[in-house]
């Protein structure tokens, strides 16, 4: 196919060249010095990024086996979890916690509304919970959950840590960990830290290492207090690690230092801002009453899938669309990654001329390109 190919999903994520190039330059083993000279300066930027000043562990697999491992570090059998369910990943960590028998209470919210402040307060003061469960952003809906508002009513109405998904958050939109008090991040390497899928990330609170030295859901490779120790005592980790995947993390989060973090959320929140004002100029509306800055759900007026089978085959476009219950009603197009002014524009025009907009586009793609200037692209070739 002549067009080149634009990635623009909610994840996998572009990869900036300067990555590519430091993950295909040679493998490092993962027992050297020299490999450990990078990891070390991958968990400082990590913690720089989730704002903590605990441990940011590093695991070999996808976001949900971070997801996984809050479960089995956090809780032991029989304990009470609170778990926000407002899509498939919300679905799924309660599907974990029943897995491992914990006494899993669901606060259903509809799928794209905003989470009622009000009825999470009255459940989370129904029961003595351990911990409570949610989502930064659920990337299903693309809405994001007020956090913020969350910890504070869990610290004021109870005991239960609090442990989030951020694997669309952390990266895109501020969520300092510390400052927060929130006892649990989990992180994928797929997202806002702009490499391949296969690294996951965790890092607990000093409430939440106190709860993994008690718990008591068995557990081998998901061992947070085994990973942890292989880090200080040895400065490598417990398992094998993909060391490309560590060396393009390394590189990314300096980048990302260099540009300033606040401008890394500036450039994901821009984009967001640019597809929600120009989808909705096309015809197409906002699914989440809550929309997330890393990711943008839309409604559209025919089957969502054949827009997008036709964005592939005849734009060399990628982006997801719905979900489960959304199958068909939806499309998901991803703020974050290497995302250029010019992946934007291509997008966009292809969907112009999908849905019999083209008379609309050319003044569309001059305020489009006014507003993307806003804030430039954060990494160059």
């Amino acid at each position: 196919m002549s067009k080149p190919y634009r990635l623009l999903a909610p994840g996998p994520v572009p990869v900036p060249p300067a990555v590519l190039r430091a993950m295909s330059e040679k493998v490092v083993h993962h027992r050297t010095p020299e490999f450990e000279k990078i990891l070390r300066s991958a968990w400082a930027g990590l913690k720089k990024v989730f704002e903590t000043n605990q441990p940011v562990l590093i695991l070999a697999g996808t976001g949900s086996a971070a997801m996984e491992a809050a479960v089995v570090n956090l809780l032991s059998p029989g304990e009470e979890a609170l778990v926000v369910v407002s899509g498939k990943f919300g679905e799924r960590w309660a599907e974990m916690c029943e897995r491992y028998e914990v006494k899993t209470t669901r606060l259903n919210v509809e799928w794209g509304a905003k989470l009622d402040l009000a009825e999470f307060k009255k459940i989370l003061s129904s029961k003595k919970f351990a911990a409570v469960f949610s989502q930064v952003c659920e990337t299903s809906t693309a809405t994001l959950h007020p956090i913020q508002e969350m910890a504070r009513l869990i610290k004021a109405e109870s005991t239960a840590l609090f442990a989030v998904d951020a694997i669309t958050g952390v990266g895109c939109t501020p969520l300092p960990m510390d400052e927060w008090q929130i006892d649990c991040i989990v992180a994928g390497s797929q997202k806002a830290f702009m490499i391949p899928t296969g690294l996951s990330f965790i890092a607990l609170s000093e409430a939440g290492w106190k709860a993994q030295a008690r718990s008591k859901i068995k557990k081998f490779y998901f061992d947070l207090a085994a990973e942890r120790k292989a880090n200080e005592a040895r400065g490598e980790t417990f398992f094998s690690t993909p060391s490309p995947l560590v060396i393009g993390l390394n590189e990314v989060l300096q980048q990302m230092e260099k540009a300033g973090f606040n401008q890394v959320h500036a450039r994901c929140a821009l984009l967001a801002e640019v597809t929600r004002t120009t989808a909705e100029a096309l015809g197409l509306k906002v699914f989440s009453q809550s929309p997330s800055p890393s990711v943008t759900a839309l409604t559209t007026p025919s089957d969502s899938g054949k827009i997008r089978d036709r964005l592939e085959s005849e734009y060399n476009i990628t982006i997801m669309g719905g979900q489960d219950q959304q199958k068909g009603k939806i499309l998901r197009i991803g703020h974050m990654g290497d995302i250029r002014d010019g992946d934007m524009l291509a997008l966009f025009e292809a969907l112009a001329e999908i849905l019999g907009k083209t008379a609309a586009w050319p003044e569309l793609k001059k305020q489009m390109t006014a507003q993307l200037q806003a804030t430039p692209a954060l990494f160059r070739a």
